[in-house]
C-alpha cells in the first residue's frame, strides 16, 4: 500500500463533517411530552417538512426526534447532487398515466429552484452552484442507452436538455473516452452537511423543538415511542430513510442500500486545465453500476458509487466507515474518467445508506385514518427529492387537519403509492448481492465490446431488481 492510500480518511461520517465541523448536538428529550406533529427523522426530509409546515401555520407545536445528530445519515453523506430525478417515474406513468408522471417531473424541475430560493432566503450559505447536470456515455452501448435516455427525458417535458457529441461533451468536461453527453439545467452542487445544519438552525430559529441523541424505537398511531419518553401527536411522519429498518415492524419496508464517496485533496489550476469542469455540473455515467461526481466548492472531485451494496439483515453503519476494495474501485474510476489526475491524492472516503423500496418508486403518504405519514424511499435522488417530499407532507397534514385544501401536490401520483416489503434473508441479501455483480459483469461486458446493445445481464439484473 502506498503512502497515500495510507493517508486516506476513512470514515468519521463523511468529508462533509471534516470540512464544516460537527455540530453541538442538541439535548434528548427529557421525558414523555405532546405537539401537534411529532416528525421521526431530522434529515433533509424531516427538516424540510418542519420547515414548511410551520411556515404555514405558525401555531403548529412540532417537535423532529433524531437518533444521533440532524444530518447523522444520508443527509450529511450525499454526493451533493442536488436535481430533478424522481425514482419510479416511469412505474407511475404506467400506473396512472403519462400525463401524471409530467406532472411529476415537472415538480421535480421546479423543486430545484424551491431548495436554491429557500436557501438564499433563510441565508443558509450551502455552496449551491446551479451549473446543471452532466451525464456522459463512453462505450457504444452507453450511447445508444443515453440517446435513449435523452429522447426519453423530452417526452416528460424537458424540453431545455441539450444532447452533445464528443466534441461537445469535451467542451464541458474532458472525460477520457467519452462519446457523447446529455445535460440538463434543472441540478445544482451543493455542499450537503452546509445545507443540513443551515435548515436546523432555520427550523429550531422557527420555533421548531428538536430533541436529538433520541432514537425512536417504535411508531403507533399518535406516538413515538423512544428510551427517554414518548411523544403524542395527531401526526406521526416518519422521515427515516434508510435508517427505516430500525425502526419495530419496519425490517422489509425499505431496504438500506450502500453508496460510498471519495474525495481529492484540492486540484491546481493546472489540473484543473487538464480537465476542464468550468461549468462545475454534477457529473455522471450511463454505466450500470454508475457514478456521481462534484467539483467541490474549495476545489476538489468527490466522486461515489456503488461499494458493498447491502449489509445482512438490513444493517447500517456506524460511522461511514468504507472497504478498501470500495476506495480502491473509486479511485480507478476517477483516474479512468481523468487520466491526467492519476497522481492525485484521495484524502477521504466514506459510505452511508438510501432507502430503497421493492419497486424503487419514492413515495409519500399521509393515513387519514391513523394519522401516520411517510416519505422517502428515493433511491439516491434525496437531495432535491426530500423537499418536494416534505412540501406534499406539509399540504396533506393541512388538508387531514381541515387548515387547507387539495393542491396540485396532494394530486401527484407518487402520494399514497403502495409497495409490498422486500424478501426476508438471505434472499434479500443474496438477490441484491447478485443484483450488483450483474450490472458490473454487463459493464465489463459493454466496455469490451463494439455492440451498441446492453448487455443481456444487465437486462436480467433489471429483472431481478423489480425495476420493469
Amino acid at each position: 500500500m502506498s503512502s497515500s492510500e495510507r493517508a486516506v480518511v476513512n470514515g468519521g461520517i463523511s468529508f462533509w463533517y471534516a470540512d464544516d465541523g460537527f455540530p453541538a448536538v442538541r439535548e434528548p428529550l427529557p421525558g414523555d411530552a405532546t405537539a401537534d406533529v411529532v416528525i421521526v427523522g431530522g434529515g433533509y426530509t424531516g427538516l424540510w417538512t418542519a420547515y414548511y409546515l410551520k411556515k404555514a401555520a405558525p401555531f403548529l407545536q412540532i417537535t423532529v426526534l433524531e437518533q444521533k445528530f440532524c444530518g447523522y445519515g444520508a443527509s450529511g453523506r450525499n454526493g451533493g447532487w442536488l436535481y430533478n430525478g424522481v425514482a419510479g417515474r416511469d412505474r407511475y406513468a404506467r400506473l396512472h398515466g403519462h400525463e401524471a408522471a409530467v406532472r411529476l417531473q415537472k415538480a421535480m424541475n421546479d423543486t430545484v429552484d424551491e431548495v436554491v430560493r429557500a436557501a438564499e432566503e433563510e441565508g443558509i450559505d450551502a455552496g449551491i452552484h446551479k451549473g446543471g447536470v452532466l451525464e456522459v456515455a463512453t462505450t457504444p452501448a452507453q450511447l445508444a442507452r443515453l440517446k435513449d435516455f435523452h429522447a426519453h427525458e423530452l417526452s416528460y417535458g424537458e424540453k431545455d436538455r441539450e444532447l452533445y457529441d464528443a466534441r461537445g461533451t469535451a467542451e464541458r468536461i474532458r472525460v477520457a473516452g467519452a462519446v457523447g453527453s446529455s445535460w440538463t439545467p434543472h441540478g445544482a452542487r451543493v455542499h450537503p452537511v452546509k445545507l443540513v445544519k443551515g435548515l436546523a438552525a432555520v427550523v429550531e430559529a422557527l420555533g421548531v423543538t428538536l430533541h436529538e441523541q433520541t432514537p425512536v424505537t417504535e411508531i403507533r398511531p399518535k406516538h413515538a415511542v423512544t428510551p427517554y419518553g414518548t411523544v403524542r401527536a395527531p401526526y406521526v411522519l416518519r422521515c427515516t430513510e434508510g435508517f427505516t429498518a430500525n425502526l419495530k415492524g419496519q425490517r422489509r419496508t425499505w431496504l438500506p442500500m450502500n453508496s460510498s464517496m471519495v474525495v481529492t485533496e484540492p486540484l491546481s489550476d493546472a489540473q484543473w486545465e487538464s480537465v476542464g469542469w468550468g461549468g462545475r455540473e454534477a457529473l455522471g455515467d450511463m454505466a450500470h453500476a454508475y457514478m456521481y461526481a462534484q467539483r467541490t466548492e474549495d476545489g476538489r472531485i468527490a466522486l461515489g458509487g456503488r461499494g458493498v451494496p447491502y449489509r445482512f439483515g438490513s444493517r447500517t453503519d456506524n460511522d461511514g466507515r468504507t472497504q478498501e476494495a470500495t476506495v480502491e474501485a473509486l479511485r480507478e474510476i476517477l483516474v479512468r474518467f481523468f487520466p491526467s489526475l492519476a497522481g492525485v491524492r484521495v484524502e477521504h472516503a466514506w459510505s452511508g445508506v438510501l432507502g430503497v423500496p421493492r419497486d424503487w418508486c419514492a413515495t409519500v403518504t399521509l393515513d387519514r385514518t391513523t394519522g401516520l405519514g411517510w416519505a422517502g424511499g428515493y433511491v439516491g435522488s434525496g437531495v432535491a427529492t426530500t423537499n418536494l417530499a416534505a412540501r406534499t407532507l406539509r399540504d396533506l397534514v393541512r388538508l387531514d387537519s381541515g387548515q387547507g385544501g387539495t393542491t396540485e401536490l396532494t394530486g401527484l401520483p407518487w402520494v399514497g403509492h403502495k409497495v409490498r416489503r422486500w424478501e426476508p434473508e438471505p434472499f434479500r441479501w443474496l438477490g441484491v448481492q447478485g443484483m450488483y455483480a450483474t450490472y458490473r459483469a454487463a459493464d465489463r461486458r459493454e466496455a469490451g465490446a463494439r455492440s451498441v446493445e446492453t448487455s443481456r445481464l444487465a437486462r436480467v439484473a433489471d429483472r431481478v431488481a423489480g425495476r420493469h
